[in-house]
């Protein structure tokens, strides 16, 4: 029979059951993590010490390397304590603490992405008036009222998640608390909570979504006026950087979502979240890092002053 006794414990399913495969995902998870740290820190020490990435652009990407830091701790060294523990027990309380946090980082990342859109749209169609439009003032609203308007967002969420109660199955099939994964294991009624996610999710997600869409629908109407191809093509490399992030991003995150509505779970879901939740945090600074030229030449000076040439 089975047993309707409140759940006061979950336990995460974690990566695998396997137990000669721990240490091997430990160490490589472990290295990914350390890279994780290590290049994002490197971007924002960049950009805070090279006078020639003081502008705007790298503002907002030296905040996404700090979010990213963020986004990448509030799961992966919980992944890594399961690997080496084989435990995987975990606290509602400290589920819910995990999937307040987890939303808000995802949250403003999703937010300072739209945000990076708007300011390649003013500096591609507007660039007379650019530095008018993205003062540093300007540039600090916009990261605060991300911050703010998530907090809220995952606030709210959260409280719901404390109404929820589990009697059923104990065991998340992730290595991460996330909604989908506690609404698999309820037995609550989670309408107010579904409706809190369309609704919300709509007008947070949606919006930053509609900015995007609205600033590339205008830079590439900007950029195709441009009658040297030339020219064109340099605007373009300005862009490519933030479009291969934003492909990223949004690819997985809408995956994700069709995924489980279609009824996959397990193996595939676990798949996706490691790629969004461990894999994005390293490839957004790498990303950046290679592909743009402002930022190529900042690492090797400041490689050049740490290993000097002789």
């Amino acid at each position: 029979m089975r047993n309707q006794s409140i759940l006061n414990e979950l336990f995460l399913s974690g990566l695998s059951d396997l137990p000669i495969l721990q240490l091997p995902l430990f160490l490589f998870f472990f290295l990914i993590y350390l890279m994780t740290i290590i290049w994002n820190l490197l971007t924002i020490v960049l950009i805070v010490t090279d006078s020639h990435l003081h502008s705007p652009m790298y503002f907002f990407l030296g905040n996404l390397a700090g979010l990213d830091i963020c986004y990448s701790s509030v799961t992966v060294p919980r992944m890594l304590f399961d690997l080496h523990t084989k435990t995987r027990k975990i606290s509602i309380n400290a589920c819910i603490t995990q999937l307040f946090f987890f939303m808000f980082f995802a949250g403003c990342e999703d937010w300072l992405l739209a945000v990076m859109s708007y300011d390649r749209y003013t500096a591609i169609c507007q660039p007379l008036h650019y530095t008018q439009i993205m003062s540093w003032k300007v540039c600090v609203q916009l990261v605060s009222i991300g911050c703010c308007l998530n907090f809220a967002h995952s606030l709210v969420h959260t409280l719901y998640a404390f109404k929820l109660t589990f009697c059923g199955s104990d065991i998340i099939e992730s290595f991460f608390c996330d909604l989908p994964q506690l609404f698999h294991i309820s037995c609550s009624d989670i309408f107010i909570n579904s409706l809190l996610i369309f609704l919300l999710g709509g007008i947070l997600g949606g919006g930053s979504l509609i900015m995007i869409i609205l600033s590339y629908v205008y830079i590439f109407t900007t950029v195709l006026k441009i009658q040297a191809k030339g020219n064109r093509s340099k605007v373009f490399s300005t862009c490519n950087s933030h479009l291969t992030l934003l492909f990223m991003y949004y690819g997985s995150a809408m995956f994700s979502y069709f995924w489980q509505s279609a009824g996959h779970h397990f193996f595939g879901d676990k798949v996706l979240s490691i790629f969004y939740a461990v894999f994005l945090p390293l490839l957004n600074p790498l990303i950046y890092s290679l592909r743009n030229q402002d930022f190529r030449t900042a690492f090797q000076c400041c490689f050049r002053k740490i290993f000097p040439q002789k």
